[in-house]
């Protein structure tokens, strides 16, 4: 059975394009999802049309993701992750960590964007390369290196000396010292 195609459908065809398919798949699948139709003479123009709409929104979508690709690429990101004297990872990164990294940096990134051949399981600079869709894609480098010695991240050694005040304050006021109390 021919069908015209209303959408572009993997391993059968793209938008506009009259397709031999059997008569079930069209019956039971293509025409009752309208992603084909029937091909006559009306159809093929409105279809047609479709297309044309259909090639400008893909032009505007892939501007889109060619300046995303542009902010990114090139970039460097660091991940502190524990490690053992050898450098190998306690435990691995994925997609999801990395996605979370450039995603705190102000950059919006899915995990299912990252191409990672294998999960990262050592310390040492990542070339990761970040994929958005219709063959727009680029580069990032990504730097694993390890927490420092209890657990804090080399970068932020303001944030452990405000946590040791919070607990001295707390424990004064278990002990019954003289931290003000609180007003109800």
């Amino acid at each position: 059975m021919k069908v015209l195609l209303r959408r572009n459908i993997a391993k059968l065809g793209e938008i506009g394009e009259v397709v031999e398919v059997l008569p079930g798949y069209a019956r039971n699948y293509l025409l009752p999802q309208g992603l084909a139709a029937v091909p006559t003479e009306g159809n093929i123009k409105a279809i047609e049309a479709e297309k044309q709409a259909y090639l400008a929104q893909l032009a505007q979508e892939r501007s889109a993701l060619e300046a995303r690709a542009k902010v990114l690429q090139g970039k460097e990101f660091t991940i502190f992750a524990r490690a053992n004297v050898e450098g190998h990872l306690y435990g691995s990164i994925g997609p999801a960590q990395i996605a979370s990294v450039v995603t705190k940096e102000g950059i919006i990134l899915e995990p299912q964007e990252i191409l990672l051949d294998e999960p990262i399981r050592k310390l040492d600079k990542y070339e990761v390369t970040v994929a958005f869709g219709q063959d727009v894609g680029c580069g990032i480098s990504v730097w694993v290196v390890p927490l420092r010695e209890g657990g804090e991240e080399e970068s932020a050694p303001g944030e452990m000396s405000d946590a040791a005040g919070e607990d001295e304050g707390s424990s004064e006021q278990d002990q019954g010292g003289t931290a003000p109390e609180e007003a109800p």
